[in-house]
């Protein structure tokens, strides 16, 4: 176990690292994700994510407009077996940091998804309650857009993001730190689906 843990260290950091450095300038350009190159290289992804980011089918998240450093981070845990996603690892296993990083570039450039669906006024409202009290946007930013490896939630599906935060409360997932499973400790399936529905429709 601390093996494991040690080893998903070692490679957030040099995911962060990476990232760092293709902000820096010139000398890190190289390593910068690069849209048109992931266009490419994503042709196998939009066969469940969708042409625009947002496939069709349910439970699948969507990903346009997505922040970049998020995508390229959460494709790495994947490939490194850190974080399982059996139909995907398969896909990632031979591609190198770059063509990670070129994908999320790809997905990251696309017109943000807009929200779907017909809004609960009730389940809306607790929803919005919840979100202030967990203090969902000190991590997620003002109107839930996300920054660097902290994702965009606004308008996300509803049922997948139900299922993510089911999945933190229950200990099945974490990020690159354990903040969202004491977030969401305790949260009951009432909540969750409140909060998921408020996020899920926003104007």
């Amino acid at each position: 176990m601390k093996q494991c843990l040690t080893t998903r260290w070692t490679i957030i950091q040099r995911v962060f690292f990476l990232l760092i450095i293709a902000a820096a300038g010139p000398a890190g350009a190289q390593i910068k994700g690069n849209p048109e190159r992931g266009a490419d290289k994503a042709k196998t992804c939009i066969a469940c994510h969708g042409q625009t980011g947002r496939g069709p089918m349910s439970g699948v998240p969507a990903l346009s407009g997505q922040q970049f450093e998020f995508i390229t981070l959460q494709l790495i845990l994947i490939r490194e077996g850190l974080r399982e996603i059996p139909d995907m690892s398969g896909m990632l296993k031979e591609l190198k940091d770059q063509d990670l990083a070129d994908i999320g570039a790809f997905f990251s450039a696309m017109e943000p998804f807009s929200p779907r669906g017909t809004r609960n006024d009730r389940r809306f409202a607790a929803g919005a309650k919840l979100s202030e009290i967990m203090g969902c946007g000190s991590c997620h930013m003002k109107g839930y857009v996300g920054q660097r490896q902290v994702p965009r939630i606004i308008n996300q599906r509803e049922e997948y993001l139900a299922k993510t935060l089911i999945a933190y409360r229950d200990n099945k997932r974490s990020g690159v730190d354990t903040s969202m499973n004491a977030v969401m400790y305790k949260t009951t399936d009432e909540d969750i689906y409140a909060l998921a529905h408020y996020l899920a429709h926003q104007n």
